[in-house]
Parts: structure tokens; C-alpha cells; sequence
């Protein structure tokens, strides 16, 4: 390092791959910056990417093969006013949100691949994408700007620093015969409409237009126009010639990527970078052309919610609150120039407050997160982390939460300072906490079922706060058993409670006595996952199976007829009614989420999470903000997403990834919190390097970049019954 910043101005291309290099030496690399115009780095150290320092020249950076880099930080690119290619194939990196937030930083980037095609191996497009013969002469020369990634030969002295385990050069790694070359392009590229290798769905071609270039092109919010005219959303037609349609479809039909890094398999991913980068002129080795604009605006503003409540451009909070000092109504950014007009007074807080979470919500993409669960259990000698396995809120204290552990401990915890409030350890032979619900009318009191069958109503005031061996006093009442037990819930009223599990029966118990008023036998063909009550009327409640059927009944009724049957196609997982009863949110396996009428059972809105192919995905999902949003989570997948309750709109995604290790978190229960406007918390676990369970807090109004609280934590995607 010491020698390169010796060389400093004279520094042409510094290449560091295939060698080993140290943390020290990486960290000393981005926090310094380096006086280089190409830099190659390739590191199994790199997770977490924070080029902080000066890279004032820099214009070509290759992190290609960076297998353990996983995201971007959020002023990683914030000294490089130069850089205008950017290669990070097969990398971890995943999350749209962040990655084009940190990428939107660079104001010179106008070539940027998480995957290239297969004939090239810089940043530029692809000579074949412009459907022109490529010639031996053609290659050669590719091949020459390729092996000087970009920067033309020359004679003044710069100095090439390469690094190389074997002693090759990047100039002899690239080094093929041009005949050979030339043969297996063409080879490949006769092959590319069997190949198997590039994964766009027909659904995809046809959402944009593309499938057949007809005489029209469907508009995606259902209106048709001519195909040399797109209508853009702020009102001017822009002209779009047929050959460029047709050439797009070619394009897109023929591309194959290699060394894609898991971004690239996002839904809709490339139409979301063009649209966040408007200065990027190839991506992927394809050109962005001028259609590729105009359908990226489109798609975009279909699938995906710029800012929360249909706020259409970033507003800073001081221009807000200075706003509404004035008595001004017109936050939304406006085309016209409009007199200011006063808002009802009964409307305007609602409204402000909106405002403002959009504007604290847009300010950045990395929201903070950060543990409260870390609490050890002392008996004797021997010392143990408590491991959570279910949740709940309070519903009348917003700084209060209980959990139960895996191992049978209920806890009861501030979540706001991190101190415990009561403890109750396990009773008896260990199980696992499944079902947890506070009962409404007297909020010191909940109950807490476990796998074992067990039920019980608990009062936290007579809980101790600290950890002892006896918890009899606690115990107000205990119901008979109910095998298999995955969930309870309460009604409305607090005199009766639902438990489900894994049975096709369903129990109704009386909360006074602990005795059971009625058992549902058989009402599904599979076991009954998760049961619940309607939020306001005490005898409505739902089922959800794994024989693909939701049912809704009434305790009043006959218990073998439900009062309609709602059917998804795969086995739901869960359901939950809206805060206001209208509507019920369903889950079913693999991110099938779907909301449904309450009344009838009619779909109102499929939110239309891509699936992974695992018949063990269990996906759970509630609301956010009252019923204004949905937040979802799988058991196999480290990322929870938030949709838009009313358009299914993508507002974000949040992913969960350990700190210390790199490694990703699964989801296994998450809620919303009731009393805080984008805030949730996630019951993550991860069986690398040791099996680790942690609620994990989220606040999407700040930023983990802006705090040091920013805590480092460590959470298996089985034990995956319950709610």
C-alpha cells in the first residue's frame, strides 16, 4: 500500500485479484482511497462495502467474484465523482433498495453489470446487442479494450500494478485464440433461444409488450396505445419507432447471463435500476435505450411505491414542519403553481403525519435495526442465552413485550430500554412457547401455550422480575390440555380463547375457568395451523390449513358449517383479520399472501411475492400502520417485505443478515408495532456459526448510518408451526 501511494498520480491500474489479502490491508485500501484510474479487487473479506476514502481518478472499478460481499454501505461511493463503470458479478448483493440508493451516489456511472454476457468482459455493451456481424477484427479489438479495462494504451510512463498468485497478468488470464473465440461465441449465440440459462418468463415479455410486437402494445395499467407512442405519466407523448420494439424483444429473448449476482433474480430488476440510475447507458452488457426508459417508468410505477401514502417526491422534514407552522396544505410536490390553502384542522395532523413518516421513510434506504432480545438465564453455575420462539405487544403499553422461549421461559421485557420486567421459567419438562396473547380488558394479564398441550393464564404483577425457580404464584388459571398446540387467541371481550395445532380440530375454552365450552372436530383435512378471532366481534373467527382452505365461522352456529370456505394453492399457513375486520390476510407456503373480504370471502388483492420452489417456505404475514401496509417474511428466506395493503405496491424490502458472520437470518414470526407507524419486529434465527434465535427490531424512519445503535446480532428455519 505504502509503495502505490508513493506511485500516487503515476498510478494507472492497480489489480488486485487471486492473492490473498489481509483485513488490515482492505481496510487501509477503503478508508485511505487510492490515486488509480482502474482498480480490480476480488476478496472473500469484503462483505460490507465502504470505499470512504479518496478515489478522486478512479473512473473503472471491477469487484467481480467478491463471493462474501453481500450490500453497500451508504457512503461508499461518496469520493469517487469519477467513477463511470462498475462490474459486481457474482457478489451477494441483493437488495434493490440499497443498492441503487448507494449506486445513485455516483454522478458519472454509466456502465454497471451484476452479470455479463458471455462474450464480454468489460462494462460496455455487447457488440451482438446491436444485431451487427462481428467480424474477427471485431473481437480483437474488443478483446485489446477489454484487457485494459476500458483505458487505452499508453506511453507516458503509468505504471500497472498487478498482483497474481500464479504470476499471470490479467493480460495472459485473458489471452484466448481468436478463432476459438470467435467459433464459440457464435456457437452459443445459435443456441441462445434452447438455452436454458436465461430465465424470463413469458408473464415478464408480455407485461412490458414484448412477446409478439403487434400492431399495439398493452399499456400495464390496462389501456392500450399505438406502438409509436407511449404515453409517460407527466403528460408529453415520446415517440418510440417499431424497430426498436422488435429489437428489444430480440434483445431480450437472446440474453444469457453469466456469474449473475442474486440481485439480478429480483422481480422487475433491471426495469428498477434504469429507473433509479437515469444517467446509466448499458447495464448488464445491453444498452439502455430509449424505450427501455420509457417501459422501466412504466413498470416501476406499477409495481413499486416510491414513498409511503402515495407521496410522490422526497420532502426534508424541516421544509415540512416549517409547512405546516404556516398553515400550508400543499406538501405534495406540485406541477402548478397553486395559492396556499388551509387544511380542515381535523384532517391536517393525520395529513402532517404522514408527511412526515414519507419524509423520514425517503431520507434513506438503510433503515436501523437492532436486537432486544439478549437476555442470559443464571441457575447455579451454569449460564444460558434465552431463546425466543413467539412474541407479542403489548396492547396498551407500547414500551412493553413478552416472549416465550424454546426452552419453556416466559419473559416479559421493556423493548424500549432493554430491561426485563418479569420472568417465569419452565415448568416441568422443557417445550417450546408457541402461543402467546394479552388479554385486552386486563392488561396485566396474558396467556401462553405450549407444544407440550399446555395452557395457562399468567399475571405479570405477580410475576417476579428477576430469575427464580419457582412461578406458582403466577398462575391464575390452567385450562385443560390441547395437544400439539401451535397457536391460541382471544376475543374481543376476553372470555374465550381459540387454540389450534396440528389436528384438524380446533378447541374453545371458557378464559374464567380454564374449561373447555366446545370442541370443532374435523373441520379440515389437514391440521389447522393457526386460529383467530375477529379484532371486534367475539364470536367470528378464522382458520387456516394446510389443506389449502381458509374457513370462517361463527361460535353460534353449527360448528361443521363454516360461513364460507376461501381456497389458496398451496397450504395456508396463517390468517389474520385487519385491525378493523374488512379484510383477512392470508399466508400460504412459498410467499402466497393474498388479502381477502372478511364478509364474503372475495380476493380484494394478491400481492404477488415471487416463490422460491420450497415446500417448506413457510410465510407468515400481518399488518403495519393499522391495515395501511403488509409485512411478510419466510422461514427460508433472509428478507422481509412491506407492501402497500390497498394497491400491492412494493414499498421496500428489509433484509436481515448477522454482522459478526455475514451469515443471512431466517424469518420465523414478525409483527407490526401497534403503536409506532413503520416500526416492526422480526423473530429471526441462524443456525451458522451456532443455532441463535433474536427479535430484532426495525424502525424504517431512521437510519442505521445516523446512530450507533445499531446493535450486532446473531439468530433455522425449523420449529416452524405457530403464528
Amino acid at each position: 500500500m505504502a509503495l502505490m501511494r508513493a506511485i500516487n498520480f503515476k498510478l494507472r491500474i492497480v489489480d488486485l485479484r487471486d492473492i490473498s489479502l489481509g483485513k488490515e490491508f482492505l481496510r487501509d485500501l477503503c478508508q485511505g482511497g487510492l490515486a488509480c484510474q482502474v482498480l480490480n479487487l476480488r476478496s472473500n473479506h469484503v462483505q460490507k462495502l465502504n470505499m470512504a476514502g479518496r478515489f478522486m481518478r478512479l473512473h473503472t472499478l471491477n469487484l467481480d467474484f467478491c463471493t462474501a460481499l453481500t450490500s453497500l454501505q451508504h457512503d461508499c461511493f461518496s469520493c469517487m465523482p469519477n467513477l463511470s463503470r462498475l462490474s459486481m458479478c457474482e457478489t451477494r448483493i441483493t437488495n434493490l433498495w440499497t443498492t441503487s440508493a448507494a449506486l445513485s451516489k455516483l454522478p458519472s456511472l454509466t456502465e454497471l453489470r451484476f452479470q455479463n454476457c458471455l462474450c464480454c468482459s468489460d462494462t460496455g455493451p455487447c457488440p451482438l446487442s446491436h444485431g451487427k456481424e462481428t467480424t474477427a477484427h471485431g473481437f480483437e479489438s474488443k478483446k485489446n479494450e477489454c484487457l485494459n479495462n476500458g483505458v487505452p494504451p499508453t506511453d507516458g510512463g503509468d505504471a500497472i500494478i498487478q498482483a497474481s498468485r500464479t504470476g499471470e497478468t490479467f493480460r495472459d488470464t485473458l489471452y484466448l485464440d481468436r478463432p476459438m473465440l470467435i467459433s464459440e461465441v457464435q456457437r452459443r449465440m445459435e443456441n441462445l433461444s434452447a438455452s436454458n440459462e436465461v430465465k424470463v418468463s413469458s408473464y415478464d415479455l408480455q407485461g412490458i409488450g414484448l412477446t409478439e410486437p403487434s400492431t399495439v402494445i398493452p399499456d400495464l395499467c390496462g389501456q392500450e396505445k399505438k406502438q409509436n407512442e407511449i404515453q409517460a405519466k407527466d403528460g408529453f407523448l415520446t415517440s418510440v419507432p417499431k424497430e426498436d420494439v422488435k429489437n428489444a424483444a430480440v434483445a431480450l429473448k437472446k440474453y444469457t447471463s453469466h456469474h449473475p449476482s442474486p440481485i439480478c433474480f429480483e422481480k422487475h430488476y433491471r426495469e428498477y435500476m434504469i429507473a433509479s440510475l437515469p444517467y446509466l447507458e448499458v447495464l448488464d452488457n445491453r444498452p439502455v435505450r430509449k424505450m427501455d426508459r420509457v417501459v422501466a417508468k412504466t413498470i416501476c410505477a406499477k409495481y413499486y411505491e416510491c414513498l409511503p401514502y402515495k407521496r410522490q417526491c422526497k420532502e426534508s422534514v424541516l421544509s415540512l414542519l416549517h409547512r405546516r407552522e404556516m398553515g400550508a396544505s400543499n406538501t405534495h410536490c406540485q406541477r402548478t403553481l397553486k395559492p396556499k390553502q388551509l387544511y380542515p384542522r381535523h384532517a391536517s395532523e393525520y395529513f402532517f403525519s404522514r408527511s412526515l413518516s414519507a419524509a423520514k421513510l425517503g431520507s434513506s434506504a438503510w433503515p436501523l435495526l437492532h436486537s432486544v432480545s439478549k437476555f442470559r438465564h443464571t441457575f447455579g453455575n451454569e449460564s444460558k442465552m434465552l431463546r425466543p420462539r413467539q412474541f407479542e405487544y403489548h396492547p396498551s403499553d407500547p414500551s412493553l413485550m413478552v416472549f416465550g422461549t424454546l426452552g419453556g421461559e416466559i419473559v416479559v421485557i421493556n423493548h424500549e430500554n432493554g430491561n426485563m420486567v418479569s420472568y417465569i421459567p419452565s415448568a416441568g419438562a422443557m417445550s417450546s412457547v408457541l402461543g402467546l396473547c394479552w388479554l385486552k380488558k386486563y392488561p396485566s394479564k396474558l396467556i401462553a401455550g405450549s407444544d407440550n398441550g399446555s395452557l395457562k393464564l399468567l399475571d405479570i404483577n405477580l410475576m417476579p422480575p428477576e430469575f427464580v425457580d419457582s412461578c406458582r404464584s403466577s398462575v391464575n388459571v390452567t385450562f385443560d390440555k390441547f395437544d400439539q398446540l401451535t397457536s391460541l387467541h382471544v376475543n374481543s371481550t376476553d372470555d374465550q380463547l381459540l387454540a389450534s395445532g396440528y389436528s384438524k380440530d380446533v378447541a374453545l375454552y371458557d378464559i374464567g375457568s380454564g374449561k373447555r365450552l366446545k370442541l370443532f372436530n374435523n373441520i379440515h383435512k389437514e391440521p389447522i395451523n393457526v386460529a383467530k378471532f375477529a379484532c371486534h366481534s367475539p364470536f367470528m373467527f378464522a382458520t387456516s390449513s394446510f389443506d389449502h382452505c381458509v374457513k370462517m365461522w361463527d361460535v353460534r352456529q353449527n360448528p361443521m358449517r363454516p360461513c364460507y370456505t376461501a381456497l389458496s394453492s398451496r397450504g395456508n399457513v396463517m390468517v389474520c383479520f385487519s385491525p378493523d375486520d374488512l379484510y383477512l390476510l392470508v399466508s400460504a407456503v412459498d410467499n402466497e399472501v393474498k388479502q381477502l373480504s372478511a364478509a364474503d370471502g372475495r380476493l380484494h388483492m394478491n400481492f404477488e411475492i415471487a416463490s422460491t420452489g420450497s415446500a417448506h417456505n413457510y410465510t407468515r404475514s400481518y399488518y403495519m400502520n393499522g391495515r395501511d401496509y403488509v409485512i411478510s417474511g419466510s422461514c427460508d428466506e433472509h428478507v422481509v417485505r412491506i407492501c402497500c395493503a390497498q394497491t400491492g405496491k412494493r414499498l421496500r424490502d428489509v433484509y436481515l443478515e448477522d454482522w459478526e458472520s455475514g451469515n443471512s437470518m431466517f424469518v420465523q414470526s414478525l409483527r407490526g408495532d401497534p403503536f409506532r407507524h413503520f416500526n416492526m419486529s422480526i423473530l429471526a434465527a441462524s443456525t451458522r456459526p451456532s443455532a441463535r434465535w433474536e427479535i430484532i427490531k426495525v424502525n424504517l424512519l431512521a437510519s442505521s448510518h445516523n446512530t450507533e445503535e445499531y446493535s450486532q446480532f446473531s439468530p433455522t428455519s425449523f420449529n416452524n408451526l405457530g403464528g
